[in-house]
């Protein structure tokens, strides 16, 4: 293992991102895993760890301005407890099916999306939400679409210098209600092979079908092969969960 520093102030963090490559870390629950696949392999990757999970302005959930802040680094578990308008009863949903508790309480929303997996529950949510993320740096900071922010299968438009420091929801979608509905090979613990978030307005999102979730605008859905699932399954099961999500919002 490399270098490993957990400093208090975002400030530092940011300056040590400037000066050399950092693997960044939260929860840990996706990248120790990852690590733990390449060492079986050979391949540990002894990067220097920077550990951000000691600064403050990057956890809770609080009403600014126009809008709703979700610190990158607020766990699962106080998404899921969390009092907050119906807009948000997918993300609850989804964190309430993010692995078991103890990943919930150690899992952060910041690494569900900076890891970018085509199956990372928090995507569809968030979507409908039409929530910006929050990228900081040494040279200032800047905002975009989620949609803009995730790129593909495990890439992102973060730059080597930048931390995810918020998610941003704005207000008037926070009041429409919304759900989530995930398909496994079990109700827990799983990854998903179709998942779909909804709202009373009639945005809805589909994940795990293709690298990237996306807005379903009511167009053929093209879903992926993989080997939890094939194209077919996949377009079958996303379907029959835009249709549930819909009734259950109807209802």
């Amino acid at each position: 293992m490399g270098s490993y520093r957990r400093p208090h102030e975002l400030p530092e963090a940011l300056e040590l991102l400037a000066q050399g490559s950092w693997q960044v870390m939260a929860g840990g629950t996706d990248v120790f895993p990852a690590r733990a696949h390449r060492m079986a392999w050979g391949n540990p990757n002894d990067a220097d760890w920077l550990d951000i999970t000691a600064i403050p302005e990057l956890r809770g959930i609080t009403r600014e301005g126009d809008g709703w802040r979700i610190g990158a680094a607020t766990s699962w578990a106080a998404l899921r407890d969390a009092a907050l308008p119906p807009g948000f009863d997918a993300v609850r949903e989804a964190a309430r099916q993010v692995g078991g508790r103890q990943v919930q309480a150690r899992g952060t929303i910041g690494g569900n999306l900076c890891n970018a997996s085509p199956a990372a529950d928090g995507v569809p949510p968030l979507l409908v939400l039409d929530a910006e993320v929050e990228l900081a740096s040494a040279r200032g900071r800047r905002r975009l679409k989620l949609g803009e922010f995730i790129l593909g299968n495990r890439r992102t438009a973060r730059a080597a210098d930048e931390l995810l420091v918020a998610l941003h929801v704005p207000a008037a979608r926070a009041e429409a209600r919304s759900v989530f509905l995930k398909l496994g090979a079990r109700s827990h613990l799983v990854i998903s092979i179709a998942m779909v978030a909804a709202d009373a307005e009639g945005r809805v999102a589909v994940g795990a079908c293709s690298e990237v979730a996306r807005l379903w605008d009511g167009t053929p859905l093209t879903p992926m092969d993989d080997v939890r699932g094939s194209a077919l399954y996949r377009h079958a099961a996303a379907a029959e969960l835009v249709a549930r999500a819909q009734a259950r919002l109807a209802a």
